[in-house]
């Protein structure tokens, strides 16, 4: 009620100016005519202005404001990779039957342009991967989880992340993933439609783990060519990946 008491005054002073401000004009300059049609002009122009201001520089200035803040963002999404994402694609990789193909499609090159990133996006969103949660080693993959709870219910609590809706949505299909196994007091001897469910739950996360890595490879080529150098070097999905400059 305040606010709006306030906006009210506000907008009645502002008016009033503006009235005090032709009065003198007409009771100095004695020529009403010329007031009338200026105000009439200044009027026949708020329009423009509208546009102008409203749409135009409030939507360049947006996008400007939009461009630090993924910057920022990808500060942080570039410390979920070097702290969990990377060890979480290694992890999971164990439980899928087509990791050749993946790492044929998704083994990033130094030569790399946009469109070669956005095909092997592609290639991830379209495909039907084959994970199989007796694959690989659940307990190792619920341990990970546990000992990185705390770092991600940090990133989930920061509220500038809700701007980066793919990536919150990566974050919560790999909390989920780790709820289910946390959740379970031995992996061992499940039902096989417990299994299976344990399957989708992984498939998530791991897809979009895929898609968002290579999202983060791409935007470290574009800005920090010297980080992208040393991610390239450390690629989750090759089993021979060496910091080691060779050749």
């Amino acid at each position: 009620m305040n606010q709006t008491r306030w906006y009210t005054i506000l907008a009645a002073s502002l008016i009033a100016a503006s009235a005090v401000s032709y009065l003198t004009q007409i009771v100095l300059f004695q020529r009403t005519e010329d007031t009338f049609f200026y105000m009439l002009q200044d009027i026949a122009f708020v329009p423009i202005q509208v546009l102008l201001v409203t749409l135009i520089l409030n939507q360049l200035l947006s996008s400007r404001e939009r461009r630090a803040l993924m910057k920022k963002l990808n500060m942080l999404i570039g410390t979920f990779h070097i702290e969990a994402g990377a060890e979480l694609i290694r992890r999971c990789s164990a439980f899928t039957g087509d990791l050749n193909e993946i790492r044929r499609q998704l083994n990033v090159d130094p030569r790399w342009t946009s469109r070669e990133f956005h095909a092997a996006a592609a290639f991830v969103k379209g495909r039907d991967l084959r994970i199989d949660s007796r694959s690989g080693d659940l307990n190792s993959l619920k341990a990970l989880l546990e000992s990185k709870r705390h770092f991600l219910l940090s990133l989930l609590a920061n509220p500038n992340l809700l701007e980066h809706d793919s990536f919150t949505d990566l974050l919560w299909a790999v909390f989920h993933l780790a709820e289910e196994l946390s959740a379970r007091k031995s992996l061992d001897g499940l039902p096989r439609v417990d299994y299976d469910h344990l399957s989708g739950d992984i498939k998530r996360a791991y897809a979009q783990l895929l898609v968002e890595w290579l999202y983060y490879m791409k935007h470290l080529k574009e800005d920090y060519p010297y980080l992208f150098s040393l991610a390239v070097r450390m690629n989750p999905l090759d089993p021979e990946a060496d910091a080691v400059v060779k050749g």
